[in-house]
């Protein structure tokens, strides 16, 4: 199997595992039906990527 194959079983894998922490163990925690907790559960992997990506921008070197 090449890199790019095994790179795309492990996503998968990875996938599947959240997935499934999410449906088995979600009803597990007690977190309340309102409108800014479903806001903030949208908004954080956004605002996660937002970070990473300026932290990457602010530290590469220019290109000239």
């Amino acid at each position: 199997m090449d890199s790019n194959t095994l790179f795309i079983v492990k996503v998968m894998v990875a996938s599947a595992l959240v997935s499934a922490a999410i449906k088995y163990g979600g009803p597990l925690l007690a977190i309340p039906n309102t409108p800014a907790i479903a806001l903030f559960l949208v908004c954080t992997p956004t605002a996660i990527m937002f970070g990473v990506l300026s932290w990457r921008l602010y530290f590469q070197d220019p290109q000239n």
